[in-house]
């Protein structure tokens, strides 16, 4: 019924997501297909749809989107009953989350489908060379992504063969991906921008050095826990691929003469380089010369990391609107008073750097004005003043984790006066009692709130059903008190270790 009113009453639909809606069957689809054959964009994602809905998606003639995430029901016998190119307006679709679908389906797709520029079959079954040799038949497939994926025989080389008009390609996490089977592709691959190898752990320096010859114009590289690959391989994306505007090298070997040689990727925008402890302030005092448009680093427990290598990247680098310093404990106030002169900062994560404080903060409140998201957990020298601060001047504040920090009931309830504060995490606050957060909950429109399971019995229930009432989430956290910051080569170590087991 639903849909049919939606249908029937809005016959210039062009966009429309039916995301979990459990309910959705043939019929509200074929009433959709008869009445909004205007629709761009379809996601019936996590729905149940099943083998007689396809006929009704397939008249949507002019359909360009097709969000199909999850859908169970879906099958290679569904896939099979498509008409070859029924619908030749679709550009994009996602199929990712699929296991009972084979090379069977997938060519079912590709035959239904011609005019497919990206193709999503992530996290689907093993892809094989009969999988591969199948996307042949999108002669316009600009983006694929196979993320999560088992890669079966040479099934990896068959994409190399089968899809040289590729721009974007994503293997993240996938498993079976070797030097052999990536020294073959990229070069095949003529017209490649954006490359994601996260997590493809048998790679080396020998697939470093066939990307970065056979792909000098890549914008995006993605490379993160390629944990084979030395720091000098590192090197060579500097020194070749000089059109980069994102590099994602978190947890890899990189040191400052790796940083030194991403001197010619000037155009650098976003930086990853969290969880690499060879770097230091020198590294960065690199990065800080050579990319002064750098909008976006991650230093997540680079533990070497010290106020100096902060303030080269705040000073060289002002256009800077997100980083994060999570857990590089010799921070202290010097690095976010460098970096309250960053006036487009929105985004600042620096849990767990237990020398910052207040006066730190008020810094970056009054010269961040454009701050939405702050993550001061384990801060435990930020205090009521510092929230007294952002209630001031951070208007613009949409999430902030105080957990573990020195705030009180004052701090609470002065943050509740930010009227656009819609996420708060506030769990281990020892000054916050039920009565405060009663108040502050009564007087901000939060949308989502983290609370420890303790405030559960401690708040009346009446109370918390006004604030439900008015759109807000509780997710009750049931942690353990855990003060220890591990220091970040222990934590690594340990990581490390869990990965093995």
């Amino acid at each position: 019924m639903g849909l049919g009113c939606i249908a029937v009453g809005c016959p210039d639909l062009r966009e429309l997501s039916l995301k979990w809606c459990i309910g959705v069957t043939h019929l509200g689809l074929d009433l959709l297909a008869l009445k909004c054959n205007k629709l761009n964009i379809l996601d019936l994602s996590y729905t149940m749809i099943v083998k007689k809905c396809f006929p009704a998606i397939m008249k949507l003639q002019n359909l360009q989107v097709l969000l199909l995430v999850g859908c169970n029901g879906i099958d290679d016998d569904a896939l099979t009953s498509l008409d070859q190119e029924c619908s030749k307006s679709l550009q994009v679709l996602d199929m990712s989350n699929y296991y009972n679908v084979t090379h069977v389906g997938v060519l079912s797709i590709v035959k239904a489908m011609p005019n497919l520029l990206e193709l999503n079959l992530s996290y689907c079954s093993p892809v094989t060379p009969s999988m591969s040799s199948s996307f042949e038949m999108i002669h316009k497939l600009q983006k694929l992504k196979l993320d999560g994926c088992q890669f079966m025989d040479d099934g990896l080389k068959s994409i190399g063969k089968s899809c040289v008009s590729l721009r974007e390609l994503s293997l993240s996490k996938c498993s079976g991906v070797t030097d052999t089977d990536l020294s073959f592709v990229v070069p095949r691959l003529k017209n490649l921008l954006k490359l994601d190898v996260t997590c493809c752990r048998k790679i080396t320096d020998v697939s470093l050095a066939a990307i970065t010859t056979s792909c000098p114009s890549l914008i995006s590289l993605r490379m993160e826990s390629c944990s084979l690959v030395s720091s000098k391989g590192l090197q060579l994306i500097g020194r070749r691929c000089t059109h980069l505007e994102e590099l994602d090298l978190t947890d890899t070997d990189l040191d400052d003469e790796g940083l030194k040689a991403l001197s010619g990727c000037s155009k650098l925008s976003s930086l990853k380089i969290g969880i690499c402890l060879r770097i230091t302030d020198e590294g960065l005092r690199h990065v800080s010369k050579s990319c002064p448009d750098l909008r976006d680093i991650d230093l997540y427990r680079s533990g070497a990391i010290s106020d100096e290598g902060v303030t080269h990247i705040a000073q060289g680098c002002p256009m800077l609107e997100s980083i994060n310093m999570s857990y590089c404990t010799k921070l202290t106030d010097c690095s976010l008073r460098s970096l309250s002169k960053c006036i487009k900062l929105n985004t600042l994560e620096i849990r767990g750097c237990p020398m910052v404080s207040s006066a730190g903060l008020s810094e970056i409140a009054t010269g961040c004005r454009l701050l939405s998201k702050l993550d001061i957990k384990k801060c435990f020298e930020i205090n009521d003043m510092g929230m007294i601060f952002l209630s001031q001047f951070s208007h613009n504040l949409r999430q902030i984790n105080l957990s573990y920090c020195s705030v009180t009931d004052i701090g609470l309830i002065s943050l509740s006066s930010i009227c656009g504060l819609q996420n708060m995490t506030i769990v281990h606050l020892a000054g916050v009692t039920p009565n405060g957060l009663i108040a502050a909950l009564m007087v901000c429109g939060l949308r989502k709130v983290k609370l420890h399971e303790a405030f559960k019995s401690m708040v009346p229930s009446h109370m918390l059903k006004v604030v439900e009432a008015r759109g807000c989430l509780f997710q009750w956290i049931n942690k353990p008190y855990q003060v220890a910051v591990e220091p970040c080569d222990v934590w690594k170590q340990q990581s490390q270790d869990l990965l093995v087991q």
